[in-house]
């Protein structure tokens, strides 16, 4: 049973995973790598406490009512107090515990989810130092974007107990979670990750065969992909690529929108895996999209976390 949840990473994702999941009345630590980590995931979790007390409130509005801002992940229709969830949210910031010691933070540890940087090689040193602190009882899942969780199963000392957990951005209301295994992932823990998922409010989403990306990203990517080819290849600016997107799909972001909402750290780490790909085979370019991004990047534009990326946000 799973009561006792670690976050390794406090970026965006690892902080939102985190909250939801001491939202929905678990023993969450996240645990960071320095000071400095936590200077930057506190900004962060309080942002949340906004975001889940502004989101509830409307909740509670006939605006808020609707299926297009009905928070999922928060409450059911049918059964929404707002004065309960409000409580939820509020223990759920006051119960979330920092921690810097990762022999400290992972000792008692039902499950830990690694949330950090899209970099195999970060991984897997993570997991070398992770191996030998954990309890025999921990699962341990990776919230990888599009690494195999075989590239990095030998390296956790328990690939048994050793699978994906996928989230989207805005858990709160995007509440999915995509449950991949690897080869030799056993199967009562791929059921027990699949029910923790169910317990924090996600809808799981199984994937029945290793897929890098897995079924979301394996559609997201390439939408993103196709927008920053367009931009750094000159053919338009991203405020024109997005209004392409939305007003020809009806969808409510495009895609410099939504690599604002992820993060271009992020985005930037994903793109660094493709600028091997000689130029006549590669499908975008990537080595053009790598230069972007670190500009971005080196200014301080990281995204809607930062107040500025493609676009300006007030924070």
């Amino acid at each position: 049973m799973i009561r006792k949840v670690v976050v390794a990473g406090g970026g965006v994702l690892g902080s939102q995973i985190a909250y939801q999941a001491a939202y929905c009345g678990f023993d969450v630590t996240i645990w960071l790598r320095s000071e400095g980590s936590i200077t930057r995931t506190q900004p962060k979790l309080d942002h949340l406490k906004d975001v889940y007390f502004e989101t509830i409130e409307k909740m509670a509005t006939p605006e808020g009512q609707t299926p297009a801002n009905w928070a999922r992940g928060l409450a059911d229709f049918d059964t929404f107090d707002k004065d309960e969830c409000l409580k939820k949210a509020e223990n759920a910031y006051n119960g979330l515990k920092l921690e810097l010691d990762m022999a400290k933070a992972v000792a008692d540890a039902d499950l830990v989810i690694e949330s950090m940087a899209e970099n195999l090689n970060d991984k897997i040193e993570f997991y070398r130092k992770l191996a030998p602190l954990l309890p025999e009882k921990t699962v341990l899942v990776t919230n990888s974007s599009t690494l195999l969780p075989s590239k990095m199963a030998k390296y956790t000392g328990r690939p048994e107990k050793f699978l994906s957990l996928h989230f989207a951005n805005s858990i709160w209301k995007n509440n999915t979670a995509e449950i991949m295994a690897q080869a030799k992932t056993e199967p009562k823990y791929f059921d027990e990750v699949m029910r923790f998922a169910e317990e924090i409010r996600m809808i799981p989403l199984p994937v029945r065969k290793e897929k890098s990306g897995y079924l979301l990203n394996s559609m997201l990517v390439p939408l993103l992909f196709s927008g920053m080819d367009l931009f750094v290849n000159g053919v338009s600016d991203p405020e024109s690529i997005d209004k392409a997107w939305t007003l020809g799909t009806g969808a409510p972001k495009g895609p410099f929108q939504i690599l604002d909402t992820v993060g271009l750290t992020t985005a930037y780490n994903i793109v660094k895996m493709y600028v091997k790909i000689p130029s006549f085979l590669a499908p975008y370019n990537f080595k053009g999209m790598e230069k972007m991004l670190k500009k971005y990047i080196d200014e301080g534009k990281l995204g809607m976390s930062t107040g500025e990326g493609f676009y300006k946000y007030n924070k």
